[in-house]
Parts: structure tokens; C-alpha cells; sequence
């Protein structure tokens, strides 16, 4: 395996910059459902380093399971997510095999690759500057809600980062992960949806939960990973 590695990689999280505005944009999906996600109380997770850095603005996850749903709460900051990144079939010129995993780190989609020219494509957050990456690899394990260690060398970088976090909602790795061959990449979920569509994580592909919930039932072990 080849891979070109734009910068020096140590584990998923990246510290958003983020401050969300007070005040969203609403954007409607084609089904007529407002997209919006608001900040709930939570104890750590990426939504907890938002805290750290933005003086006191927290980000947060749109409820697991739900379909894009509007999350309100007086008072909350809110940042809207561009309907371009909600999942959906489009046509795909490629000549990957159905079930093949394509992530164009460019554009911030990540596509599954169906037959007869179509592929489901999910809006990403991607690995932002010196962080980036490009290779093939293989999904090597799945976990629902998992645990996150950061790396010593995030932990060298952020000593105020938890060694250990339990999986759940303030989980910076979301409802799912799909681990990439032997290395510390991942597929995951985040507790920041609004950062989708960003260059922004330590290398990893975050997907809003709901996304990484719907890929995480289509694909299996093995599963080949391209990412461009």
C-alpha cells in the first residue's frame, strides 16, 4: 500500500475553531425537515473542547437515530448544515467495485460506490491542514459508540485532554467507527455535526451520527477504503 501523507497524523480529534453564531441559517432537506443542530449540556468530547477554546460557546450532536432532525433550545447557540452534505444517491463515474468506500477529501464527500453507475454520497469533515492524507486501506474493525484513548501525541499537544473517554453522546467518535487498517484512522461519528463539510479532525473522516449509522450497516470488515 501506498500512501502520501500531507502532514504528521496523531489520532481523530480535531480541536474545532468554530465558534457556532447565535443565530443559524434553516435550510430545508428535500423531505421538508429543517436541518439544525443546538448545543445540550454534556461533560467533555469535542463539544467540551469547543468550550475550552471559543470562551464558553458549545457545539453539539444531533440526536442518534433521528433522520436530520431540527434540534431548537432557547438560548443555544446553532450553526445550520448546507443541504449539500445530507446523504443521497447520485450518479458515479468511477470504475470502483460496488461496496468500495471513495472519500473525496477535496469536495468533503465520502461515496459508497452501488451498482449501475450510482453511488450514496455522505458530506465529511476531513483531516484540515498538515493533518491530510491520501491512501488505501481496509476496514479492520467495527465499534458502536465507541471508547476514544487519545494518542500520546495528541496528549503531548492537549495535557487538559481526558486520557480515556467512554463512548456516548459527548464522544468526540459518535454513534460508530470503522477502523482503517493498523493505523489511527477512522470512520466516525461526531458531536459536532456542524463541522461537516470542514477540513478540521487530526486525519480521521467524521460523518454526522446519523450517516455513519446508515454506512456502518451497509458495509462490513474488509471493506476497501480509498481516500483522494
Amino acid at each position: 500500500m501506498r500512501r502520501a501523507l500531507l502532514g504528521l497524523a496523531s489520532g481523530c480529534l480535531g480541536l474545532s475553531l468554530f465558534a457556532a453564531p447565535a443565530v443559524a441559517q434553516s435550510y430545508n432537506n428535500p423531505q421538508g425537515q429543517q436541518i439544525a443542530s443546538a448545543a445540550p449540556a454534556g461533560n467533555y468530547g469535542g463539544g467540551f473542547l469547543q468550550f475550552l477554546l471559543t470562551g464558553g460557546q458549545r457545539a453539539a450532536y444531533n440526536e442518534p437515530g433521528a433522520a436530520y432532525p431540527g434540534v431548537s433550545q432557547p438560548g443555544q447557540p446553532q450553526r445550520a448544515i448546507d443541504p449539500v452534505f445530507l446523504r443521497q444517491e447520485v450518479d458515479y463515474a468511477g470504475h470502483e467495485r460496488p461496496g468500495t468506500i471513495v472519500i473525496d477529501t477535496q469536495r468533503k464527500f465520502l461515496f459508497l460506490v452501488e451498482k449501475d453507475g450510482k453511488a450514496l454520497r455522505y458530506g465529511v469533515g476531513v483531516g484540515r491542514d498538515g493533518f491530510a492524507w491520501t491512501g488505501v486501506e481496509k476496514i479492520s474493525r467495527k465499534a458502536e459508540w465507541p471508547d476514544w484513548t487519545p494518542p500520546v501525541e495528541m496528549l503531548k499537544r492537549r495535557p487538559d485532554l481526558p486520557t480515556h473517554m467512554a463512548g456516548g453522546p459527548d464522544n468526540p467518535l459518535g454513534a460508530r467507527a470503522l477502523y482503517l487498517g493498523g493505523s489511527l484512522y477512522r470512520i466516525h461519528g461526531t458531536n459536532e455535526p456542524y463541522t461537516i463539510g470542514t477540513s478540521v479532525s487530526s486525519g480521521c473522516i467524521r460523518m454526522m451520527n446519523q450517516d455513519v449509522i446508515d454506512l456502518y450497516g451497509r458495509v462490513g470488515v474488509g471493506t476497501k477504503v480509498i481516500v483522494m
